[in-house]
């Protein structure tokens, strides 16, 4: 800190002895330290003029300055001295206005300071305020004052110049004044800068709390009020239809693995129930809707509050936004149920609304396993029909058989020829011993001899013949071993053929009743009702959302603005 400096005394000098002892009598009091030294300095001057002007010894009654009293100047002697400029007269008039000002003693020594760093010629705390103020700088302002603070561990002891400062005098008094002095205590000094200090700091913070009144007032009550007169005044009411209904499956008699363990819940149908879900939120939905009841002209009347209300030519788009925030359909996996809300500015126009949709859910529902079942039960049939074409060419094939050899039963033929062969050759052995027996003899009968060798010849030449017939090598195919082996191939294939034709039949009835189990049945569980009240909007619920929707985007861009404030402050 700097100290003030000490006002020079001024010693006055009389050119006779009486104004000489008028003048040790009378001394010159210099200005203590709120007074201004530049008037002391202007008497000082007047005072040696005085006295350099006299020539040797003066009139008695002549005065030794130009401040000479009063009873002087009356007493008809001429009073002769050095005279104030306006400019000296103009300083003098300042300072005492801003000595009556009752600045304290640390407003005085921040002037100081500030004249300092402007290097102004000051001579006294006074003259530094009124240097400061011609050049048009508050010395109480805060930036002012912020400048001056000393950084840490650079203080000095008081009394200790600091290197490179302008140290000025400060008047001081030559003698001591019997008024009581203007300064103030440390102590009490030290109590009122506290309390300047601690009023600085109140007044930032009401200044604080009311720009924190005024954001919160202006980013989250105004937005809030303006949601809640929307939803108290302006929202035109909708009314709610609520329905659950319910995808199940046809009862099975049997079933085996996963499957059978799994067709009672609502497991096996979970995934219908989904597809049924999408397809009622899907935009097909939403069209089929608007052909059938007029989805866009209900949304589209004037009396229905702006936000709610479509254009009067909506496209599929818009109006599909509007069917998505007022067609509202939830599934439960864990009881299988479909849960769905329709909202309408009409109550029936509302439960309509749900008919028609639970209506186009059934139909889906239809043709959710059509399309399988169609394709397994044609499959089970063209096998069936194969089956039943394989078989009868397999028929005709037997039956041209049989007809090519104009036999309707080769084998029996064939067995017949053979025993007819067998009976042939019997006979043949009989001649032939017949004939052994009359060769036997001696002396013959030709006669009966040529007759046996007759006889044998014509039973071999028939034998011959009937095996001729049986295995006839010319007639290839046409030979009865042949044909009864072609029959016979074509008897096995005709029992295979109606072996698998009785398979086809089996899995085509087999296939019948699968696809019967695999149907897909809408139960509606609560019919859609008309509401009597409305049920949108909720209007206190929704201001209350709106209200922290508000507060946390507030709060969140209150900390992003505090924490890059602090980054780049840092």
């Amino acid at each position: 800190m700097t100290t003030k400096p000490k006002a020079k005394k001024f010693r006055i000098r009389r050119t006779s002895t009486e104004t000489g002892a008028s003048a040790a009598a009378r001394p010159v009091e210099a200005p203590g330290p709120g007074s201004s030294a530049e008037a002391a300095s202007a008497s000082a001057r007047a005072a040696a003029a005085n006295a350099q002007g006299a020539p040797g010894k003066t009139e008695p009654g002549q005065a030794a300055s130009g401040q000479a009293s009063f009873g002087q100047a009356g007493s008809g002697s001429a009073l002769s001295g050095q005279v104030s400029t306006p400019r000296e007269v103009k300083t003098s008039t300042d300072i005492d206005e801003i000595r009556r000002e009752g600045l304290t003693g640390r407003q005085l020594r921040m002037a100081r300071r500030v004249a300092q760093q402007h290097n102004l010629p000051v001579t006294s705390d006074f003259d530094a305020v009124r240097l400061l103020r011609l050049k048009g700088i508050d010395p109480f302002k805060r930036s002012n004052m912020l400048e001056l603070v000393v950084p840490q561990n650079t203080a000095r002891p008081e009394g200790t110049p600091t290197p490179g400062a302008i140290q000025l005098p400060q008047t001081v008094p030559a003698t001591k004044t019997t008024l009581p002095s203007t300064e103030l205590s440390p102590a009490e000094r030290r109590n009122r800068e506290i309390q300047e200090i601690q009023r600085d700091i109140a007044r930032r913070r009401r200044r604080k709390l009311g720009l924190l009144v005024a954001r919160l007032a202006f980013f989250v009550m105004l937005p809030t009020l303006i949601t809640g007169y929307y939803f108290y005044k302006v929202a035109t009411p909708m009314y709610a239809a609520k329905s659950e209904f319910l995808v199940l499956k046809a009862d099975s008699a049997g079933g085996s693995g996963l499957g059978g363990l799994l067709s009672g819940t609502q497991f096996a149908t979970s995934q219908d129930s989904i597809a049924v879900q999408s397809y009622l939120q899907s935009k097909e939905a939403m069209l089929r809707l608007d052909d059938e009841v007029g989805f866009k002209s209900h949304f589209t009347q004037d009396w229905i509050d702006p936000i709610q209300r479509l254009d009067p030519a909506p496209t599929n788009e818009e109006a599909y936004k509007t069917y998505a925030r007022n067609i509202k359909i939830g599934y439960d996996p864990t009881e299988g149920v479909i849960r769905m809300e329709v909202t309408a500015a009409d109550p029936e126009v509302s439960a309509e609304f749900s008919r028609r949709l639970i209506s186009y859910a059934q139909e889906k529902v239809n043709h959710l396993s059509e399309q399988k079942r169609a394709d397994q039960v044609g499959e089970a049939e063209a096998a069936l029909e194969l089956a039943e074409v394989q078989r009868r060419e397999a028929q005709e094939h037997l039956v041209r058989l049989q007809q090519k050899g104009a036999v309707l039963d080769p084998e029996g033929v064939i067995m017949s020829l053979r025993s007819q062969i067998s009976t042939f050759e019997v006979q043949l052995q009989e001649k032939q011993l017949e004939l052994a027996a009359l060769l036997d003899n001696a002396r013959p009968n030709r006669a009966k001899v040529d007759g046996a060798e007759a006889d044998i010849a014509r039973l071999e030449a028939l034998i011959q013949r009937l095996n001729d017939r049986m295995t006839d090598a010319s007639a290839g195919e046409n030979s009865l071993a042949s044909l009864s082996v072609q029959i016979q191939m074509a008897q096995a294939d005709l029992a295979t053929r109606d072996l698998m034709l009785q398979s086809a039949l089996q899995q085509v009835e087999t296939t019948r009743m699968e696809a019967n189990r695999q149907v897909r049945y809408l139960t509606t569980a609560v019919e859609p009702v008309p509401s009597q009240e409305p049920s949108y909007p909720r209007k206190f619920e929704n201001t209350i959302l709106a209200f922290l929707i508000f507060s946390g985007i507030y709060l969140m861009c209150s900390l992003t603005a505090s924490i890059l404030r602090e980054q780049v402050s840092s």
